[in-house]
């Protein structure tokens, strides 16, 4: 039985002018349908900008109705790979989540590891790193972060498939999927999907029908 199938969402903060054309615009779909399957109860952003990423998780617990928390964990300073930012960066995303996604979105403003504290060992579900994409940076960030990881959650990393300058995400993708169940789209600066902690009915249906479900996402 196929217990994963695709949708077409319609993205609330769209109708805002909410800035979307990030380099995670063309996952905004798989980010949408990953949580309407999974159903987490809690999702870690580090790393928000414009928030794409964020708000396409936040639509699907909407739309679904789903009994989950969203945090995003930003300093909405910017670095100097994402590029530094105005203070009007933080202001649209605080306005589109109080105004489409209250009682969903929470906005963490702080450093990685400063949020640390507000997160209980083994207490997330789904967590997406995004943040200063130097191989030492990203590192640390999954080491700090991987005891935060529920059992059977999984943790997205953007960007896997840039290498220039001082990027970095990529090499650290390759040491952990080799290592992890670990499923990848390459368009967009790559996205990659990893199960350190084992797998639950959905995301190991995901892993078994990925040559089917990965098309579904272009």
């Amino acid at each position: 039985m196929n217990i994963w199938n695709s949708s077409n969402p319609v993205f609330e903060t769209d109708q805002r002018g909410v800035h979307i054309y990030t380099a995670w615009a063309g996952h905004r779909r798989f980010g949408y349908d990953l949580i309407r399957h999974m159903q987490p109860g809690t999702v870690v952003e580090l790393g928000t900008y414009y928030g794409a990423s964020f708000f396409s998780f936040c639509q699907a617990v909407k739309d679904q109705r789903l009994n989950t928390q969203c945090y995003a964990v930003d300093t909405w300073v910017g670095d100097k790979h994402a590029g530094f930012y105005t203070e009007t960066f933080y202001e649209s995303v605080r306005s589109a989540a109080d105004d489409f996604y209250p009682g969903i979105s929470h906005l963490l403003r702080m450093t990685f590891d400063e949020a640390l504290r507000e997160f209980p060992d083994k207490s997330i579900d789904v967590l997406h790193i995004d943040g200063l994409h130097t191989y030492e940076a990203v590192k640390n960030d999954y080491e700090c972060w991987l005891p935060k990881l529920a059992d059977n959650g999984i943790i997205m990393f953007h960007d896997i498939t840039v290498t220039k300058d001082d990027f970095g995400v990529y090499r650290l993708w390759e040491e952990l999927k080799e290592l992890y169940p670990a499923v990848q789209f390459e368009h967009c600066f790559g996205l990659g999907i990893l199960m350190p902690n084992g797998c639950s009915p959905i995301t190991a249906h995901m892993l078994a029908k990925w040559d089917k479900i990965k098309p579904l996402y272009p």
